[in-house]
């Protein structure tokens, strides 16, 4: 089934307004097992509404449009479709009962403005919107030999959500052949969209139609989202089982967690099942790595704290950086970041301290260090490492990257010294020459 997204407004367009409604339809749709065509944004204009609308009608089965059926002069969705179905707008008594009924609830009276949502194309149904006043409208569309499926919501991202959870996933699956799928979303860390790539591409299952996989890279790593159809639910969700099997086996120790998990509060359960201790000194990530850290609930069982050692000075003060070692090595560096993670382990008394120092960028990068040039140090009682990266010229992706491999670095040393039962916590590699 081919579902093709619609999302009407001028502030879309401009940046004003970020939009989160298409990202969330295409999620949802595609969980509910449609595959979704395109994905097109466009201006308060009728003629723009009706040209996009006559496209998506002529290869999709359901089109979804956001956006422009609420009471203002800006709101043309709702003439806009009529007009392409030749349909009369009437006036829909019992929508605007609710919506006098959801005012008196607060003692109030509707504007006569909001009399205009309750103007129905003929031919459309009412979907009722449980947290506002616009109504969705459904319509089965006749195009040649096949009928469409066409639905418009309002653009209130809460009011949009409920109605597609309420009313429209359950018709899409009545009206339209969905064939059953399964999906999960694999998360991975350490390791670049390109690399993962090589390592999982050379597949047998991706080259069979009821398997996909997308690959979704960030600042916080790279997001797997698999997918497999079958002729039954149960079909697909063992499909999806050998699927991801698959993948774990070539993409291995990068893959940390599923669906909603996040990396900090992986390595939060590893510290506090293991009753070790942390402690934080950033330089380059300015407090983010500990802002990362507690995120998370019940990170006071292992986060003992954090210093901002952002200036030469401070380092010096507060960690324990000896004033030669910043002349001869410079703070970017992977004896000052050790250091550090040594400082900030004997200043707080933890069991482990980690450290970041680096050149966020724009500016401040030489030929030897350009900017993006990252350090993370890792103290224990047994080792001491420092870890050398090189990102981008984009300072908050910097800081967020550098975020994530300090937590990706603890998770798989510490997961290492599990994985050997009675081995020393924490004992990392350098996997960087100075």
């Amino acid at each position: 089934m081919r579902v093709d997204i619609l999302t009407v407004g001028d502030e879309l367009l401009i940046g004003q307004v970020v939009n989160t409604n298409a990202t969330w339809l295409g999620e949802q749709l595609t969980t509910a097992g449609a595959r979704i065509g395109r994905v097109v944004t466009m201006a308060d204009d009728a003629d723009a509404i009706q040209a996009e609308l006559s496209r998506s009608l002529s290869v999709a089965d359901a089109v979804i449009v956001s956006g422009g059926i609420g009471p203002t002069h800006d709101d043309v969705t709702r003439q806009a479709l009529a007009d392409y179905f030749t349909s009369e707008l009437c006036f829909d008594a019992s929508v605007f009962q609710r919506i006098e009924e959801r005012y008196a609830a607060r003692g109030q009276t509707p504007p006569e403005s909001n009399r205009r949502l309750a103007q129905v194309p003929e031919g459309f149904e009412v979907l009722p919107n449980p947290i506002g006043t616009a109504p969705g409208l459904l319509h089965m569309a006749p195009v040649a030999d096949r009928s469409v499926l066409v639905v418009a919501l309002p653009g209130v991202p809460n009011e949009l959500k409920a109605i597609v959870q309420d009313h429209v996933i359950p018709r899409l699956k009545d009206e339209v052949t969905v064939a059953p799928s399964a999906q999960r979303t694999l998360l991975t860390a350490g390791i670049r969209e390109s690399a993962l790539q090589d390592a999982i591409e050379a597949s047998s299952f991706l080259a069979q139609d009821h398997f996909s996989l997308a690959y979704l890279p960030s600042s916080k790593g790279v997001r797997l989202r698999i997918t497999a159809q079958g002729a039954t639910r149960q079909e697909a969700r063992t499909r999806l089982a050998q699927f991801e099997d698959h993948i774990r086996a070539r993409a291995g120790v990068h893959i940390y967690g599923t669906g909603a998990e996040s990396l900090e509060a992986i390595v939060g359960d590893l510290l506090r099942a293991n009753s070790l201790t942390l402690g934080v000194a950033e330089s380059c990530t300015g407090g983010l790595l500990a802002d990362r850290l507690t995120n998370v609930v019940g990170a006071s069982d292992y986060l003992r704290g954090g210093i901002v050692a952002y200036s030469n000075a401070v380092k010096q003060a507060l960690l324990d950086v000896p004033a030669t070692m910043l002349e001869e090595y410079g703070a970017v560096s992977g004896p000052v970041a050790r250091q550090m993670a040594v400082g900030v382990r004997e200043q707080l008394d933890t069991d482990i301290g980690i450290s970041t120092t680096g050149i966020a960028g724009p500016k401040g990068g030489t030929p030897e260090k350009p900017v993006g040039t990252v350090w993370i140090g890792v103290a224990t009682p047994e080792a001491t490492a420092a870890h050398h990266f090189v990102f981008t010229s984009d300072r908050l992706f910097n800081k967020d990257r550098t975020c994530t491999e300090a937590l990706n670095i603890l998770r798989l040393a510490h997961t290492s010294a599990v994985d050997a039962i009675e081995g020393p916590p924490l004992a990392v590699q350098t996997d960087a020459p100075e």
